[in-house]
């Protein structure tokens, strides 16, 4: 049987080796997205993959030239791709991503599948036309910043 002094010792061993790869606020330590009403979620990376992957099987079905697919396909691909490279460190993703925490890009993921589910039915892609834009700047005069003098001593 064990001493009390052994047991202890294999308890804090074991709680020290088990804490030490959990930091307060980052990763598995994270506790608050400090948004009202979306709570942390662990699985976020997984989900990441598994909502997007669906989200480009949903677009799939409209023509390949409409530029919505391929701004969906885009911005999929490219949260499923750093959520496949960096599994466990979702601030890294969100790093990548630029567009929030792990759970928002999940929950932008359940947001876009359903614009894409109204895109589809109701076939937005026909109703987009081409617009001719006839655009030539006039120079004004003073320069590219029209009357504005620059002071150009420094004190």
């Amino acid at each position: 049987m064990l001493s009390h002094f052994t047991r202890s010792v294999s308890r804090s061993a074991i709680t020290s080796r088990a804490l030490s790869t959990v930091v307060p606020g980052v990763g598995k330590g994270k506790t608050s997205t400090g948004l009202v009403g979306l709570a942390v979620d662990h699985d976020a990376l997984p989900k990441i993959i598994e909502k997007y992957t669906a989200l480009i099987d949903k677009v799939s079905s409209m023509p390949e030239t409409a530029q919505y697919r391929i701004n969906i396909e885009k911005i999929a691909n490219h949260r499923i791709n750093a959520a496949k490279s960096f599994p466990d460190d979702p601030e890294k993703v969100e790093e990548l991503c630029n567009c929030g925490q792990v759970e928002e890009l999940v929950q932008q993921a359940d947001d876009e599948m359903q614009v894409a589910e109204m895109y589809l039915k109701n076939r937005w892609w026909e109703i987009v036309r081409e617009a001719e834009i006839d655009y030539e700047p006039a120079q004004k005069e003073g320069g590219e910043h029209g009357d504005v003098e620059w002071d150009s001593k420094t004190e």
